[in-house]
């Protein structure tokens, strides 16, 4: 196969010959590195789809003589992240040789359990049901990926004609079938009929292409995908304005998140009807013009056509009946106005379900939107998870592509409703969806924790992270609120977390830190009210400003972050949690501490007042009572430390032993046991209790609530 350029324009040469020339002789490295350089961009395959291999010559581990190995993605997993350890290795001839005890497609199913028979290298992954579609061709390497442009022509009535004569025959044809072994079977069919072809398109789902090497497997599939993209360019305008022209005028970019925060929560709180739901949110440009357009209305509803796309975001998106400038304020109406839409849309599922449904279908998933559409603002996602949300509005955009791409050139068609159904609800589906490990006890929460960008805060933001949260990271110092970022996604990845400049006692950073988490996650679950400061003074000594500067800080800011969190939890109509991390101080009395101990008292008897007023509306707020936590603490900086050791007449290395000894258990507290005590009160065993305190100070006996 002859290559003439690596200068593209629709898709990335990332091939690098000094890499490659590395990996020389080693097949199976080879198609990782292709795997990861296609996985790279999200032109040529979109995240977790697609699939690669190569067939090498290895010694069989039983006879010592030669055989043919399949090295092929394994079930689960990401070409763009493949290593290794994500391959399945097979043995070509036995796979090959399942032929002879299909029973046919009604029993398709049953062949998967047989790959485990075909298994070369009992240490790689699961074979996953494209498995055969590689294996019965006989390619050295083989890609088969889900880029837009291919499975716009895909997806078209006329898709069939289009790649006869775009590619002149050179590419064939194979109609819709659900990935499997009769799959596997109709490639093979489809080669054989047309000998020399250098790829084959799958109706309505994707693309095959192959080479000899690696090197060849890569730069066919870049040129294949190349003409696709250029066909569709080319086509662009000429039966009219894409999409049949725009009917909505977006708001402007400052406007689209105004708006998308506002009703953000609102959406998650309908969406969680059955479980907690994270979400969203994109304004990208291909969004907005699809969205905005007169065609909306015709294409919407037809759904996706490949599997990839609506097994993440189901088989049709619900759009929003709101003028982009709609007023949001008040929102009982709000609600009032979009329950019958959420109401319909779950009928439709259901309806869809039970039109579809076989004798074993697993029973209906859970009836809610993934995507909602609102036109002129954006797209918003909905899943269990930040990642799996975000993914489903990767997966709509390209479906958004995919419409626009097969209407330029013909007439978009989605795939027929059984069909659909048919994978959405698949067994084998449905088995691996049970393999999944189960919830964590706070996944699908949304937490913002005051202050967490150090000390107790970071570590209940560590510790709420740990158990399937997603959090707001937020600090009133900007550079210790970027490492604090940093170091999350290090650690977590960037779907565990956002970030969010906040000082407690400016109301505008309040309002946009949750208007932050609005637009990343759809709204916020869980508040902490941890963010404070101490100032040690004895009576004489205390001035105005330190009153002042501590009532601002510990009370008001506890106020005015409930306040506004509670609107936004109210929206979602879904409860929340309330936690004020106080003290010990605020029951006990001590010297040089008038300021802090009378502010942590209203802290604490704040709580006991917003509990009782919030419990109608589900809202807990709760209390826990540290005492003496020093480490990686702001609270000790600023003369605290030193105020409060000449207050016991000691010096400041000797404060962490004075404190532990003067406990019941003399332990010295640490930021994680204060975060155990947040996570006890928000993990689920302890859902009907509110008003309460949580004493982590290793025991005070004078701190004894009761």
């Amino acid at each position: 196969m002859s290559v003439k350029t690596t200068s593209f324009k629709h898709v990335s040469y990332l091939w690098d010959d000094a890499k490659a020339a590395e990996l020389a002789g080693d097949e199976v490295a080879l198609l990782i590195y292709r795997s990861n350089l296609l996985g790279a961009d999200l032109r040529l395959t979109n995240y977790g789809g697609g699939n690669t291999s190569c067939k090498v010559i290895s010694k069989d581990p039983l006879t010592g003589s030669e055989v043919e190995v399949m090295w092929i993605k394994g079930s689960g997993g990401d070409i763009g992240t493949l290593k290794k350890s994500g391959l399945a290795a097979l043995y070509v001839d036995r796979l090959r040789s399942l032929k002879n005890v299909y029973r046919g497609v009604e029993h398709e199913d049953e062949m998967v359990e047989l790959f485990n028979h075909c298994i070369y290298d009992l240490a790689s992954k699961a074979p996953s049901i494209d498995t055969p579609l590689h294996g019965f061709l006989p390619f050295k390497h083989i890609d088969h990926l889900h880029p837009d442009a291919a499975i716009a022509i895909a997806a078209a009535k006329d898709g069939k004609k289009i790649t006869q004569e775009l590619f002149n025959g050179t590419i064939g044809w194979v109609e819709w079938k659900k990935p499997g072994f009769e799959l596997g079977l109709q490639l093979k069919q489809c080669l054989d009929e047309n000998p020399g072809i250098r790829g084959i398109m799958l109706g309505s789902h994707g693309l095959f292409t192959w080479g000899d090497t690696a090197y060849e497997s890569y730069m066919n599939t870049l040129e294949v995908i190349e003409r696709c993209a250029e066909y569709l360019e080319e086509n662009y305008g000429k039966k009219g304005p894409v999409f049949g022209g725009q009917k909505v005028q977006s708001l402007d970019e400052a406007g689209r998140k105004k708006q998308a925060a506002a009703i953000a929560p609102v959406l998650r709180g309908f969406c969680s009807s059955e479980r907690h739901m994270v979400g969203h949110f994109t304004d990208d440009a291909r969004v907005l013009e699809f969205i905005n357009s007169n065609d909306l209305d015709r294409l919407a509803p037809l759904g996706t056509s490949c599997p990839d796309h609506f097994l993440r975001t189901k088989i049709s998106p619900l759009v929003l009946d709101l003028q982009p400038s709609e007023d949001l304020s008040d929102v009982k109406a709000l609600q009032d106005r979009l329950a019958p839409a959420f109401a319909a849309y779950r009928q439709m599922y259901t309806d869809y379900y039970n039109t579809c449904k076989h004798d074993n279908s697993p029973a209906i998933r859970d009836t809610n939107p993934v995507i909602i559409l609102y036109p002129g603002v954006g797209l918003f996602s909905f899943s269990k998870d930040k990642q799996t949300a975000r993914v489903a509005a990767e997966f709509y955009t390209n479906a958004i592509n995919v419409m626009k791409g097969s209407e330029a050139i013909s007439e978009y068609t989605s795939l027929p409703r059984q069909e659909a159904f048919d994978i959405e609800y698949w067994l084998l589906e449905e088995a691996k969806l049970q393999r999944m490990p189960k919830p964590k006890a706070l996944s699908g929460k949304i937490a913002l924790i005051t202050g967490s960008a150090g000390g107790i805060g970071k570590a209940i933001a560590k510790k709420f992270v740990d158990e399937g949260a997603v959090v707001i990271l937020n600090d009133m110092n900007a550079e210790r609120l970027e490492s604090a970022g940093e170091e999350f996604k290090a650690q977590y990845g960037k779907d565990a977390y956002t970030t969010a400049l906040l000082d407690v006692t400016n109301s505008d950073q309040i309002n946009s830190a949750l208007e932050i988490a609005a637009l990343a996650f759809g709204g916020v679950d869980i508040v902490i009210n941890n963010a404070g400061l101490s100032i040690s003074k004895s009576i004489a000594d205390h001035t105005e400003k330190d009153w002042d500067l501590l009532y601002d800080v510990l009370v008001k800011g506890q106020f005015f972050i409930t306040q506004a969190a509670v609107a936004v939890m109210k929206k979602q109509a879904i409860g929340g949690d309330v936690i004020n991390i106080v003290s010990k101080n605020a029951l006990v009395s001590g010297p040089n501490n008038a300021g802090y101990g009378s502010a942590k008292a209203a802290q604490l008897h704040l709580s006991r007042l917003n509990a009782a007023e919030l419990g109608v509306d589900h809202i807990r707020v709760n209390v826990v009572n540290p005492d003496a936590v020093i480490s990686d603490s702001n609270i000790w900086a600023g003369g605290w430390a030193e105020g409060r050791a000449k207050a016991y007449g000691i010096t400041v290395a000797e404060l962490p032993a004075y404190y532990a000894k003067r406990t019941l258990l003399n332990e010295i507290i640490l930021p994680a046991d204060i975060a155990n005590a947040c996570f006890a009160l928000t993990g689920g065993l302890l859902n009907k209790s509110t008003g309460n305190v949580l004493n982590v100070d290793g025991g005070v006996a004078m701190a004894f609530v009761r």
